[in-house]
């Protein structure tokens, strides 16, 4: 895979964390309407089961976000390391010239 492509593809990849990580943070959300409206139901399932769902997606929430700002950083680090930006006007003079 050229240096492009790569880069490219963990730009993606971290557009993708993002996107889970906002995903995660509604998940949140959600579910603490559902906690707060309980609070007046007093379900007893819902009391018991809600709390530790709760639980589990805030722990994904951190463990997503400590993979994103790792993969963040490393994908800067990659696109600094390789001159990405220079690569990137490379190819747009290639395909403005009709080159590959």
């Amino acid at each position: 895979m050229d240096t492009l492509k790569k880069f490219e593809l963990m730009e993606k990849i971290v557009r993708e964390l993002e996107d889970l990580q906002h995903s995660q943070q509604a998940l949140i959300q959600k579910l603490g309407k559902i906690e707060v409206d309980n609070i007046d139901l007093g379900d007893k399932r819902l009391d018991k089961d809600l709390p530790d769902m709760h639980q589990r997606v805030a722990d994904n929430l951190d463990t997503i976000g400590g993979i994103l700002e790792y993969f963040a950083e490393k994908t800067q680090n990659f696109g600094d390391k390789n001159n990405v930006d220079a690569l990137k006007e490379k190819q747009a003079i290639n395909n403005a010239n009709g080159q590959s």
